[in-house]
């Protein structure tokens, strides 16, 4: 129907354009071929998901009124996760990351659907970054996630329209939001992400 017909149009429009670049450890570039596959989209209502990787340049982290950021994180994070905590580390950083395995010390497993995808909006504006799991099982999802200590996320399960990947491997929102990184292994592009940084609640809430 139009429907399809327009996602799958966006993806080859996406894929053709745009790839991947490659990060900078000689040893993952096995892995790299994957990312320049044309990879179908999926629509669910308004969100696109998936689709191939789109590359972002240093410009979308250049300092901003909050650090990379234009404001602070949300005042009232889901799945309990800290504040101050991730405020420092999606606004005021590049390189670090919570500590391995925190994203289970949070409410999150407690909370989170065994049942349909959970979609994971940015901490600072409200706008969706991730929808997880598609194309597999949750026990799939959380098993992958706790091999590696952190949320951890593949092609089809990213909302390109928001997020992007520098050419180290970092992965950050549009707006400068600092999430983790693009750690690719023998199934691909996995994005290792902070579980602070995709706590936010949709469309913003008050600080």
């Amino acid at each position: 129907d139009f429907r399809r017909g327009s996602v799958s149009m966006l993806s080859l429009v996406v894929s053709s354009s745009l790839a991947l670049s490659l990060p900078r450890r000689a040893v993952l570039s096995t892995a790299f071929g994957t990312a320049l596959a044309i990879r179908p989209a999926s629509a669910t209502g308004d969100l696109i998901v998936g689709g191939s990787p789109i590359k972002g340049d240093e410009s979308i982290m250049a300092p901003k009124a909050h650090g990379t950021s234009a404001a602070p994180v949300q005042g009232n994070l889901r799945w309990n996760v800290d504040v101050e905590n991730a405020d420092r580390i999606t606004n005021y950083n590049r390189r670090f990351a919570e500590f391995g395995g925190y994203w289970k010390q949070t409410d999150f497993l407690k909370e989170v659907s065994r049942t349909e995808p959970t979609t994971y909006y940015d901490s600072v504006t409200g706008k969706p970054l991730f929808r997880a799991p598609i194309g597999r099982s949750m026990d799939e999802f959380l098993a992958e996630s706790n091999l590696h200590g952190w949320p951890s996320f593949r092609d089809q399960e990213v909302v390109w329209e928001n997020t992007r990947v520098l050419k180290d491997g970092e992965t950050v929102s549009v707006t400068g939001t600092h999430l983790g990184h693009n750690l690719p292994d023998r199934a691909g592009n996995r994005y290792c992400i902070n579980l602070v940084s995709i706590a936010g609640r949709p469309g913003g809430a008050p600080q």
